[in-house]
């Protein structure tokens, strides 16, 4: 027999919650009958100054083996927050799941800028992905690089060596899952390496808190502009430079300005 499900949970606690989170999301999807296009990012959203879509986008899940297969990936790929001893651990693990679901989100949108602007292919304007694979695709690279005798087990009956585990991944899904994203799944794999080969090194907790503010902000400040929610508590206005947006928090009266960044289907990611 093997350990009991609760010994499981205290020894992969990020893990644990994330996948709780984004059983949530995919309840309340469900239950509202919210369509990806309400949540999944895109380029033409993402121009349109949709930017939150980055963070829906990467833990909404549409159909249930979407949601089956990428967290049966996820609680295998837990054994990090176990690796304290190797340098990574639950506060690794939380820090670079972060910069995953970022910069992944943002490569996405930059290999359809370059394939839509200089490739002139229009269709991926409008492509939507949606899903968590990116972060998972991201993991099982950081994990093939510093942890390559490791196995990657779904659903409990099939394991990969980690080792090839990114790589057979990404072709064996684009194949069986005609609508999965290649470029998403690639884009975690290439942070991943990123991350592993320490091209993206120096997360530690004050830079992940400092990280998630601003996210947090970018988040709100997004939603509130493009008109998808009202913050009542938050007033966006143009101070010195008009082109350049503000956000002033009622009340307080403090004003905070922010550089602008110029900035047919559904893909899983």
């Amino acid at each position: 027999m093997g350990r009991p499900l609760f010994y499981e949970i205290v020894e992969k606690p990020a893990s644990s919650c994330i996948i709780g989170i984004c059983s949530a999301i995919w309840f309340y999807i469900q239950k509202k009958n919210i369509g990806y296009s309400h949540v999944g990012l895109s380029y033409e959203t993402a121009v349109k100054g949709h930017h939150w879509r980055i963070i829906t986008s990467a833990f909404s899940h549409i159909s249930v083996l979407h949601l089956l297969f990428n967290m049966s990936a996820l609680w295998s790929l837990g054994v990090v927050e176990q690796l304290g001893h190797m340098g990574l651990g639950v506060s690794y693990y939380l820090q670079y799941t972060l910069v995953l679901v970022v910069l992944s989100g943002l490569l996405v949108l930059g290999m359809y800028h370059v394939l839509i602007q200089i490739f002139k292919l229009d269709y991926f304007r409008r492509v939507t992905v949606v899903g968590y694979s990116c972060v998972v695709f991201g993991w099982m690279t950081i994990l093939s690089v510093k942890q390559p005798s490791s196995k990657l087990d779904l659903f409990g009956f099939l394991s990969l060596p980690i080792s090839f585990a990114p790589f057979e991944s990404l072709i064996f899904t684009s194949i069986i899952v005609p609508q999965a994203s290649f470029l998403g799944h690639l884009s975690g794999i290439i942070v991943g390496y990123a991350i592993a080969w320490g091209l993206i090194h120096g997360m530690n907790n004050y830079w992940a808190i400092s990280m998630l503010g601003w996210i947090v902000l970018v988040f709100m400040h997004s939603l509130k502009r493009s008109g998808t929610y009202d913050f009542y508590f938050l007033e966006i206005e143009s101070v010195t430079d008009p082109s350049l947006p503000s956000v002033r928090f009622l009340g307080s009266g403090r004003t905070l300005q922010m550089s602008a960044i110029p900035v047919e289907g559904v893909e899983l990611v």
